[in-house]
């Protein structure tokens, strides 16, 4: 069973920074991609960033190019989300997924096969 556990959600004045994780568990994911979406109320789904777990090679949505950044650790099984000169408008529930067959369609929410229970992210003006 896959399980995705978000964490490192919270509260940060403009400008901050805050670090998402993801620990995932129930299988080997070395030829999985793992993304990080956003969700506003009323809105849909987005990327905000994926990563192949076993090349490293990552991918922008592109309001948060240059500010934010993906990584994984192999050992611990973990994604991060590094943001950094959070803006207001990021303010979102942040959700970890996971596309088993490394979908073309990456930026697809509907792509991912298993998700984490999502962490908000609130920045203050």
């Amino acid at each position: 069973q896959v399980q995705l556990v978000e964490s490192g959600g919270g509260l940060v004045q403009a400008g901050g920074s805050l670090r998402l994780s993801c620990a995932a568990s129930g299988r080997t994911f070395s030829s999985c991609r793992m993304g990080w979406f956003r969700q506003a109320p009323g809105k849909e789904r987005e990327l905000v960033a994926a990563i192949r777990w076993y090349s490293g090679t990552t991918l922008y949505g592109d309001s948060v190019k240059g500010r934010f950044t993906i990584s994984r650790d192999n050992a611990k099984s973990t994604v991060y989300l590094q943001m950094n000169s959070l803006k207001p408008e990021d303010t979102d529930v942040y959700y970890c997924a996971v596309d088993l067959d490394v979908s073309v369609y990456y930026w697809r929410p509907d792509e991912y096969d298993y998700w984490g229970q999502g962490t908000q992210v609130t920045v203050s003006s």
